[in-house]
């Protein structure tokens, strides 16, 4: 796996012991609605209707959402099962992702 993607699921993980992450598509989907999500990752292997259903509530929330990691990828990070989505809830933390994101992408992912 590529370094900066390295990077990127620490730093998930430790906004997982933090406790700055909300998972699951229940408590991801609320995160959003009451506003406290700030950055939503979403499985490269989540289901279509997962996908639509939460490009659609980040696009009308403004929350930036991410798709770069399998389901067992992000569970791994966090220490859990399988996650198909996980909702950042810490400004910094989203701010520290959202720049390993757009170096990565910058630079040809």
């Amino acid at each position: 796996m590529d370094m900066k993607l390295n990077r990127l699921l620490s730093m998930v993980s430790l906004a997982k012991k933090a406790g700055k992450l909300v998972t699951g598509e229940e408590g991801c989907e609320k995160a959003i609605q009451k506003g406290q999500a700030i950055l939503l990752l979403v499985a490269t292997d989540a289901s279509a209707n997962t996908k639509k259903k939460f490009t659609n509530k980040t696009t009308f929330y403004k929350v930036p959402m991410y798709s770069l990691f399998t389901k067992d990828e992000m569970g791994g990070a966090i220490g859990t099962h399988s996650r198909a989505t996980i909702a950042v809830v810490c400004e910094n933390f989203a701010k520290k992702i959202s720049e390993i994101i757009e170096s990565m992408e910058g630079h040809g992912g």
